[in-house]
């Protein structure tokens, strides 16, 4: 049976690609229960790059998950444009992900026996969409890919495979991309190459890009940097730069920080 999606509710923020509200997660229960999200109030906006940062074990792979619908919340909501995730069951939540949402890993999640053309065809022929060949073929021409749609993944480089996948998450024109740690596995010049690729994605075709990253460098790619600390927001930081990402870094260390920037 076909699943389909309830009709979405107004947005309450015209800009609003993806926002949570009074979000909490906890795992476990009694005194070994963990708190990975407590509470958390933070709007992402359409057609910017957002990355969210901080201290190992801050929450933030677990907010994108249950922003992303990945995951369940304990409490709270999260939407999605003017879609409550919070309220849909796993068969709607994967025709959401599926047709609304791309996904861009640190491992890069190739099938192995595709060509670099069939891996980012690949959203639109497991939804029985038609493959909007003209959006494609900006995707292969921004990215750099003309030269290597017929190379299977182990023919090439790491930055290479994930720009093929970047264009895989990008092909069905989704909502929002959401990236975790996406430079994670390259070398220094290619997650370059990859952040530089994310960015212009957003400047140039107005895609909506959220980012879970450790690396200062990394964030300085984005419009925003929403900072997290103990499953809570601790604060954002404005075109940012990679010193002032480092700053915020460390005020998060102190007792009580809340950084703004």
């Amino acid at each position: 049976m076909t699943q389909t999606l309830p009709t979405p509710a107004p947005d309450h923020s015209a800009r609003s690609a993806v926002r949570a509200v009074g979000l909490t997660k906890i795992y476990g229960r009694g005194d070994v229960a963990v708190h990975a999200l407590d509470g958390v109030d933070v709007t992402f906006a359409a057609g910017e790059f957002t990355a969210i940062m901080g201290p190992s074990g801050s929450g933030k792979s677990t907010l994108m998950h249950l922003l992303a619908g990945l995951d369940t919340a304990t409490a709270g909501q999260a939407w999605l444009g003017g879609t409550e995730l919070t309220s849909l069951n796993d068969d709607q939540l994967t025709v959401l992900r599926r047709e609304r949402v791309g996904f861009v890993f640190q491992s890069f999640n190739l099938l192995p026996m595709f060509t670099a053309e069939q891996n980012i065809g690949l959203p639109s022929q497991l939804s029985g969409a038609k493959l909007d060949q003209e959006w494609n073929d900006t995707l292969i021409t921004t990215l750099g890919l003309a030269d290597r749609l017929s190379h299977k993944p182990h023919e090439l480089s790491g930055g290479q495979q994930q720009r093929v996948a970047i264009a895989r998450a990008l092909s069905t024109k989704p909502d929002v991309v959401f990236a975790d740690e996406p430079t994670g596995n390259l070398d220094s010049r290619s997650g370059t190459e990859v952040l530089s690729f994310l960015r212009r994605s957003v400047r140039e075709l107005g895609q909506t890009v959220v980012m879970v990253t450790h690396d200062p460098a990394a964030a300085a790619y984005a419009d925003r940097v929403v900072l997290l600390a103990d499953g809570r927001i601790a604060g954002s930081i404005s075109d940012p730069t990679p010193e002032s990402v480092l700053a915020g870094l460390d005020a998060l260390r102190q007792p009580a920080a809340t950084v703004v920037g």
